[in-house]
């Protein structure tokens, strides 16, 4: 019996794990097996390997062949392992085995060819913390293997499984098959200045920045919310190299990748249409929702109401956690979904309520069955309410220039760090990560404060929940006029925000 192995990377939601691929060349009638999990995907296989081994000139082994994947009880989902099988059966068949510690990722295509897979940046992160000597992908994928702090001398391309083939039998070649630079991208964002009036709107964005909180719009249609929302990226504190690859590595899995990484905080914008399993993801082989595409961002929910109730309520667990759980009988897949939730809603279906009287065609019931679809747990999860008016021409005559996107930046980066400099020692970076038990003991709350809380406690306005975030907003409005703490006037803004929109009954 001959033997050939080599190392592969399994990517299970955004996370790689090792696989040991074993090839056995066995006595007995020519058949090809594989073992340890494999779906439809990788049993499949079998086809390619044989058509690409022939279009390589590499002769298949006519006997009983029996590949396993190592650890057999993690499901192996994909077409990333061809290049790894291909080759472990190089090696059984006299051939050199890869070495230890060097990964191989790649489909193969009935030419011989390698082909790109997605996954490649979170597999090349799991075979650095394996400490691994080297990294093997498809041609043009080398890239993004470096952002994973390889030495670029230890990514190799692959192009053809002929190449491979070489490697394999005559040992390792004095120079990386190729090289591939990375870069991080450059854009240019939608300004601020670009929004004329709506002032209070403006603010409330600045604050949704400097704190990460959650923010609801509601306005008549046309009236900015998008406009302003689309804005968010362009004043929130740039990512960090580490946050950029995190970023970089969901956009991996889903296959939007494009070979740079941005430190711009990214942007999620689904359709209303979109289903539960679009938004926070999912799937047979489970795949990151807008939820996790949005991760370290923005997720935009434009026509709020209009998206399916159960979609909406799928977002209630990760606005807390940061994180999507998803659930199958093998087992159980996390996604990163740290994400700025930003809704924008009209007042009611026809988008006229705030018009004025007689403008709206909608009864009572239905402006009220309007935002029922949206369900009160998740209204309940917005720090901040806002509502958009029409400004009068008068008001937009009399309007000054706006600020642009870099001086609120500024002023939105200097919060930022006042509470990186407050939060230091404790696992939280933002106002909007903080526990409301350590707010309370943090804090001395005016009695004025604390009579207008009772009191909106004692009617129902608003929730054990809704008390937290005022207290999360009243210290972000505090980081931005540079308080030391909250005074009464940054607690009146904050709980000012929480009440804004009552007319939906939201907390």
């Amino acid at each position: 019996m001959r033997i050939g192995v080599a190392q592969a990377m399994s990517v299970v939601g955004v996370e790689g794990h090792p696989v040991r691929i074993e090839a056995a060349i066995l006595s007995g009638l020519p058949s090809f097996t594989i073992v340890g999990l494999p779906d439809t995907a990788v049993s499949e296989s079998r086809e390619r390997l044989r058509a690409a081994f022939a279009a390589s000139g590499i002769t298949f082994p006519s006997a009983r062949l029996t590949v396993n994947l190592s650890p057999a009880d993690t499901p192996k989902t994909g077409t990333g392992f061809d290049l790894g099988i291909a080759v472990a059966i190089l090696g059984a068949m006299g051939g050199r085995s890869s070495e230890s510690g060097t990964y191989l990722l790649g489909e193969l295509g009935l030419d011989g060819s390698v082909r790109r897979v997605r996954g490649v940046l979170p597999a090349a992160l799991a075979a650095h913390r394996e400490q691994a000597r080297r990294m093997v992908v498809p041609w043009g994928s080398g890239g993004e293997a470096e952002l994973a702090h390889m030495p670029a001398t230890e990514v190799w391309h692959l192009s053809q499984l002929a190449v491979a083939a070489g490697v394999t039998c005559s040992g390792i070649p004095k120079e990386p098959v190729a090289h591939c630079e990375s870069r991080a991208a450059t854009e240019s964002l939608p300004d601020l200045c670009d929004v004329r009036g709506q002032a209070e709107a403006r603010r409330a964005l600045e604050v949704a920045a400097a704190g990460g909180h959650h923010l609801l719009m509601t306005g008549a249609p046309g009236i900015g919310k998008s406009m302003l929302a689309c804005r968010l990226p362009g004043i929130l504190p740039a990512l960090s190299t580490d946050e950029a690859v995190e970023v970089a590595a969901i956009a991996s899995v889903t296959g939007d990748f494009t070979g740079t990484i941005s430190h711009v905080p990214p942007i999620a914008a689904p359709h209303h249409t979109a289903s539960a399993v679009a938004l926070v993801g999912g799937g047979s082989v489970p795949r990151p929702g807008a939820a996790s595409r949005a991760h370290r961002g923005v997720l935009f929910l434009d026509e709020l109401p209009e998206f399916s109730t159960h979609a909406l309520q799928a977002l209630r667990q990760p606005m807390e956690s940061g994180r999507v759980e998803i659930h199958r009988a093998r087992a159980t897949v996390s996604f990163p979904a740290s994400f700025q939730l930003i809704g924008a809603a009209n007042p009611c279906r026809c988008g006229r309520y705030l018009d004025g009287p007689g403008k709206c065609t909608c009864s009572v019931r239905e402006r009220r069955d309007y935002f029922r679809r949206i369900g009160g747990p998740l209204l309940d999860r917005f720090d901040l309410n806002v509502v958009l008016h029409r400004p009068s021409r008068a008001a937009l005559a009399m309007a000054g220039e706006s600020e642009s996107s870099a001086r609120v930046a500024e002023r939105v980066l200097r919060a930022r760090e006042r509470q990186r400099r407050r939060l230091s020692g404790t696992p939280w970076t933002r106002n909007a990560q903080v526990p409301g038990t350590w707010l309370r003991r943090h804090v001395d709350v005016p009695q004025a404060v604390v009579r207008d809380l009772d009191r909106a406690l004692a009617q129902g306005e608003v929730t054990m929940r809704a008390v937290d975030k005022v207290f999360r907003l009243a210290w972000t409005i505090a980081d931005l006029a540079g308080h030391d703490s909250p005074d009464q006037g940054d607690f009146h803004q904050a709980f000012t925000y929480r009440l804004r929109g009552g007319f939906y009954g939201a907390a």
